[in-house]
């Protein structure tokens, strides 16, 4: 009995600590074997309680707590510049190492991650950033 009231005192305090509803289902699994065991249950019953139990909210509950969750990202810093159209202002060689292109006043190092030469001032789109490079394609109207 003092096992499963130590497992709950151990899974609310991780709980609390996180805040990401990992170990809130063990705690009531603990809580049920915990009354299970008040009532005289043997150990077999407890542990049978204790993973039904959380089991069961588990499976119940996520789903739905997955549904009300924040899934909207709002991309930031370099992200945000993916899909933009920017200017090159050197022509993109990747053979040649050269490549630079304005996004929204910034300049960047350029790539166009193919044989793609882009001359000096081309359209393109960006398509992803990966540190201070930004890969691009020509923007076709």
């Amino acid at each position: 009995m003092i096992v499963w009231g130590v497992v709950f005192a151990v899974a609310v305090i991780a709980e609390l600590a996180t805040l990401q509803l990992v170990t809130i289902w063990f705690a009531a699994g603990a809580l049920g074997a915990f009354v299970a065991a008040s009532a005289g249950a043997g150990t077999m019953v407890q542990c049978i309680v204790f993973v039904a139990v959380s089991t069961l909210l588990l499976l119940v509950t996520r789903p739905i707590l997955r549904k009300l969750r924040v899934q909207r990202i709002i991309p930031t810093n370099a992200d945000a510049e993916v899909g933009k159209l920017a200017v090159v202002t050197e022509e993109i060689n990747d053979e040649q190492d050269t490549g630079r292109v304005r996004i929204g006043g910034v300049n960047w190092r350029a790539r166009t991650g193919s044989d793609e030469i882009l001359a000096e001032g081309a359209s393109v789109r960006v398509t992803r950033i990966e540190g201070t490079t930004a890969f691009v394609t020509a923007d076709t109207p």
